[in-house]
């Protein structure tokens, strides 16, 4: 409801409160964007100043809007307060997303393409093509039933209403993944049995292709400084007849040897030791997960793994339920299994009561395992393109994601109300079609889930196939043989380091362990 007639000292009172959250958030994302995302990466305040603050009000404002839904169930502050600040924190989350993020994601990559561009020349062109960026985004409130009313330029449906689409993708994608790759990872029946055989072989292969690379390289050392002796012996040949022979010997070399062929030969393999390596790694994964889940807390995991992926299951099949039938929720989970307890139960339940203290439960640990569940993806993305894109993009790309993501779980959390307590959230997005993005998310969530359990088959079977595991002996190049003597010696395999690196004097690979159970 709008503001009504309160008390300065209760509006000043429920500020503080939200004030004071909002200070911890915030510097609970700046230390997170500092500690954790850019730990590596030594931070210029002026010149990353900015992003932190950019990054760090996100995540503030997004934490703010779960928190007044627990403070609506909870009857936290006055209703006006609060409908107050969900407004304030709205506008302010969709003008990052829709506004600052974009404009200064492509005012950091134009200054990082082009060290000739000053600051005044990238303003402009930095305007232009975010002006291109939300006419395209405009546009997608034109093609989806999003708003069952118009409403004005500046109002916040309209924004919200597009976010909802994108972010809602994006959850459905990442929702249906999760529910194959969750029992795939968790469940012990599908692990591979490694058996210390296998990994002596991965190894021997890994030490017969680091042979053959040094043999290789060192026929390319002696051919270049046979060249080098020779030039230096003929350095009276005429002009023409020595720039030929130069031409000749470096790309052939004196002993007959081509040097450009061996190359290529040498980054081919390179590549296949890099796989072979990450394979080995791999192999050492599942060999300690066989070991866990010998023990007590392996075996406990593995049983609450089957609870889980019967969720899993249970959610594909309402998705394709929903999706045939049309179907639309109109009951919350928890009012429903009160209903359901005291029709088949005999006893008396206060539904009342118990719906709001276990909503208050439910949607704590629903906010908590969402922030806790993006903040794990962040990072694990982060380590993934830092090092091929500018740190600084990545940021603000997750920053547009993180925003788009809660903003999104706002429009589908309100299903997860009892109908008192989503009362809120419907009169502050009073024109928003919430049924849409239901059926959306549902249609979403059976593709994902079914291309997922697609891709896992098939990797499943990759790896469970010897023939295409990964080996010296299927892996053709031209020129190479299957043959050379095994040099174990010849490399340290430390499985003492978080990522296995090569011994001393040697190039060092990068490996990424996962752990099934975070």
């Amino acid at each position: 409801m709008p503001p009504t007639n309160v008390s300065t000292f209760v509006l000043i009172y429920d500020w503080l409160i939200l004030a004071g959250s909002q200070i911890l958030f915030f510097a609970f994302g700046w230390v997170f964007l500092v500690k954790k995302l850019f730990k590596d990466y030594e931070l210029n305040t002026e010149r990353h100043g900015l992003l932190q603050v950019v990054f760090a009000s996100t995540f503030a404002m997004s934490c703010t809007l779960f928190e007044l839904i627990i403070f609506e169930i909870a009857g936290v502050m006055e209703n006006s307060s609060r409908w107050l600040h969900w407004k304030l924190n709205l506008y302010g989350l969709l003008l990052n997303v829709i506004v600052l993020i974009p404009f200064f994601q492509f005012f950091l990559f134009l200054s990082n393409r082009h060290e000739s561009f000053t600051r005044r020349n990238c303003l402009p062109l930095a305007a232009g093509c975010w002006l291109v960026y939300f006419y395209f985004f405009w546009k997608v409130g034109h093609k989806f039933p999003i708003q069952n009313e118009d409403k004005g330029f500046f109002a916040i449906e309209p924004g919200l209403s597009r976010v909802g689409v994108i972010g809602v993708t994006i959850m459905a994608i990442l929702s249906g993944f999760g529910a194959v790759n969750s029992p795939y990872t968790t469940l012990f029946v599908f692990m591979r049995q490694v058996q210390d055989t296998d990994i002596l072989a991965a190894e021997r292969k890994l030490a017969q292709t680091i042979d053959m690379i040094m043999s290789k390289k060192k026929r390319i050392v002696s051919a270049q400084m046979k060249v080098k002796g020779t030039q230096e012996k003929n350095r009276s040949t005429g002009g023409f007849m020595r720039r030929m022979f130069n031409t000749v010997a470096t790309n052939i070399g004196l002993s007959g040897e081509n040097v450009n062929t061996l190359r290529q030969e040498i980054d081919a393999l390179e590549t296949f030791s890099r796989q072979l390596f990450m394979d080995i790694d791999d192999l050492y994964q599942e060999k300690d997960r066989l070991k866990y889940a010998q023990t007590w807390q392996g075996k406990y995991f593995n049983l609450m793994g089957y609870f889980f992926s019967g969720y899993c299951v249970y959610k594909v099949f309402m998705a394709i339920i929903n999706i045939v039938f049309n179907r639309i929720g109109k009951t919350d989970p928890i009012t429903y299994s009160l209903a359901l307890m005291g029709t088949h139960v005999n006893m008396e339940v206060d539904v009342q009561f118990w719906s709001q203290q276990l909503s208050f439960l439910f949607v704590g640990i629903m906010i908590m395992c969402s922030i806790r569940g993006m903040l794990i993806q962040l990072m694990k993305f982060f380590k993934a393109f830092s090092t091929s894109v500018s740190p600084g993009n990545i940021v603000l790309f997750l920053a547009y994601i993180m925003g788009m993501y809660f903003l999104s779980s706002v429009l589908m959390l309100r299903m997860s109300l009892p109908l008192e307590y989503r009362t809120i959230i419907s009169e502050v997005l009073s024109a928003i079609e919430f049924n849409f993005y239901q059926r959306w998310f549902d249609v979403i969530f059976l593709v994902s889930a079914i291309a997922s359990m697609v891709f896992i088959y098939f990797v499943h079977q990759q790896a469970t196939n010897p023939a295409t595991s990964g080996s010296v002996d299927c892996f053709e190049l031209p020129g190479i043989g299957s043959t050379g003597r095994s040099t174990a010696s010849s490399f340290d395999f430390d499985r003492s380091s978080p990522s296995p690196t090569w011994g001393k004097g040697s190039r060092s690979f990068e490996a990424y362990p996962y752990n099934p159970f975070t």
